[in-house]
């Protein structure tokens, strides 16, 4: 059975040797891509942040 195709756009990022030998390795050991887990972890930077602004500014939400 195919997979849902998802609304996407590539993404190239230059990252240091070290941080793609770890990623490499946690993709290895998780049994993910490296698209999921680089979706996840910028979706955790990113919520994070906007709960930051969300709590120094009193509660209003970031616009993205």
């Amino acid at each position: 059975m195919a997979r849902i195709k998802k609304d996407s756009v590539p993404l190239c990022a230059r990252i240091e040797s070290k941080i793609n030998s770890r990623l490499e390795d946690y993709c290895k050991q998780s049994g993910q891509s490296k698209t999921t887990a680089v979706e996840r972890a910028l979706e955790m930077l990113i919520d994070d942040y906007e709960n930051k602004q969300n709590d120094s500014l009193g509660g209003s939400t970031w616009n993205h």
